[in-house]
């Protein structure tokens, strides 16, 4: 059955936002707010989120996969993604459910995904892929991973699709990702992944894009993962000449781990090729908030305040490493994913209320828009977190320094918070005539008496004037 998105639903979502807003945001663990009194830290009230309209651009984004397997109901999501303050929204569009008799497209439940997101403040862009047993008979019913390189008719009827798609959608979607995670089996059927294959689905999709989507960007890759070996492989063969992006899902439990490392390497790559103009995008990476979810990290012990704590250290890792755009996956459970549930969403699946994640996720968004850039601090340490590996960001934000730091803890086990000096530059101490501390776990700010004792969580805690947070 199609969902389609009329006034009366979308209605009805408003309506269901307004009412889970009824009810107290979730608080801290115990244990932590214990931590936060001890180190004298006394309560200065809340940050004020921010809508999606009311902020101009940002590199936030947030899942609207899986639209072209009708897996969850958008209508009930838009009052709560207006309210978060995103401002991208990834979308498949989905070959099999756009055309299901050969030659006659039908795109009405997509435009009401992109129409209502636009509404909202939320700009979708594009990932183009999977197959369609028209043309593939081989494949079911979704044709997930279903690439139609195999086949020159299928070719054909691939690059058609993606003529009318993009004369269809120029002037709404400017962004276009070719392929899902071409690198996995499970995504490149029926044959094994293949890079130099890859490549040449891209060289010959992106310019029947570029004529029709005026100053479209081309993100290539999508990969699973970040496989450095045939990320060179497509550079080899030619990748580079046909995209402005390189997006990749580095799904992990402990979202640090090489991650440094990972990202150096991809951009040691591009440089390479000569390409280091290409932007990175963290297109897809996403945290349950159950044990038994179905997809990725799926066996690891997560619960919805762990999973809160992921998206944090996720997100805030990007904007350290300055990643153009980093998006989580998702903005809902998807109920009847795989015979399970995919437990990565950030409203519940059976009645589309927040998590602790989406308030922590908003937190984000309410302060680390376009208007927030990195900017390295100097001197800056942790004295007392001796044996423990830290992490810390500086940022500006109208000109003023922000920081963020953290422990790099197992998230799947309870880490209490911990006392350490935060050592801070005297010039950017300066610029902090009253200093404040952001818990974005649950948005509470805190007056700092003395850098001396502050507390060390195993997510991002944000120190800043308090005229960063108005």
């Amino acid at each position: 059955m199609r969902m389609m998105c009329s006034r009366r639903r979308f209605s009805q979502g408003c309506a269901e936002c307004a009412a889970a807003a009824m009810f107290m945001p979730w608080a801290m663990p115990a244990r932590a707010s214990e931590v936060f009194s001890s180190c004298g830290l006394r309560a200065a009230g809340k940050l004020k989120t921010r809508r999606s309209s009311e902020i101009k651009a940002s590199p936030l984004s947030i899942g609207f996969e899986t639209l072209d397997r009708e897996l969850f109901d958008p209508a009930r999501t838009y009052a709560h993604a207006a309210e978060l303050g995103v401002k991208w929204a990834r979308c498949q569009t989905g070959w099999v459910r756009c055309e299901k008799e050969k030659g006659v497209y039908d795109f009405a439940w997509l435009d009401e995904v992109v129409d209502n997101l636009l509404k909202i403040g939320i700009q979708p862009w594009f990932n183009l892929g999977y197959g369609n047993p028209l043309y593939t008979p081989k494949a079911d019913a979704t044709a997930v991973g279903w690439v139609p390189v195999f086949d020159e008719t299928a070719m054909q009827a691939w690059l058609a699709y993606t003529e009318k798609l993009a004369e269809h959608f120029k002037g709404r979607v400017k962004h276009w990702e070719i392929w899902n995670e071409p690198n996995i089996k499970g995504f490149w059927k029926p044959g094994e992944p293949d890079a130099a294959a890859y490549a040449k689905l891209v060289a010959q999709t992106a310019p029947i894009i570029r004529a029709r989507v005026p100053g479209a960007v081309i993100i290539g890759c999508g990969f699973a993962g970040v496989p450095h070996g045939y990320f060179k492989t497509c550079l080899d063969n030619g990748l580079a000449k046909h995209v402005d992006k390189v997006s990749y899902h580095p799904y992990r439990p402990i979202p640090e781990h090489g991650y440094d490392q990972d990202v150096a390497k991809l951009r040691s790559v591009l440089k390479e090729h000569n390409a280091a103009h290409i932007g990175l995008w963290q297109g897809e990476n996403g945290c349950p908030s159950k044990k038994g979810s179905a997809g990725a990290l799926s066996q690891q012990d997560w619960n919805e305040t762990r999973q809160a704590k992921w998206l944090l250290r996720r997100i805030v890792s990007d904007l350290r490493l300055e990643v153009e755009l980093t998006s989580y996956f998702l903005i809902v459970d998807l109920v009847g994913y795989r015979g399970k549930v995919n437990l990565k969403g950030i409203l519940r699946g059976e009645d589309y209320t927040p998590k602790p994640s989406y308030f922590a996720y908003q937190n984000l968004c309410a302060l680390f828009d376009a208007e927030t850039v990195r900017s390295r601090m100097k001197p800056f340490k942790l004295e007392g977190a001796d044996g423990i590996e830290t992490w810390a960001a500086g940022f500006k934000r109208h000109g003023k320094p922000l920081v963020a730091y953290w422990a790099v803890e197992d998230l799947t086990k309870d880490v209490p918070a911990k006392q350490v000096k935060v050592v801070i530059g005297e010039a950017d101490k300066a610029m902090m005539p009253s200093p404040r501390l952001l818990d974005p776990l649950s948005g509470a700010l805190y007056e700092i008496a003395s850098f001396d004792t502050l507390p060390l969580a195993d997510y991002p805690l944000i120190i800043a004037d308090k005229s960063v947070f108005v």
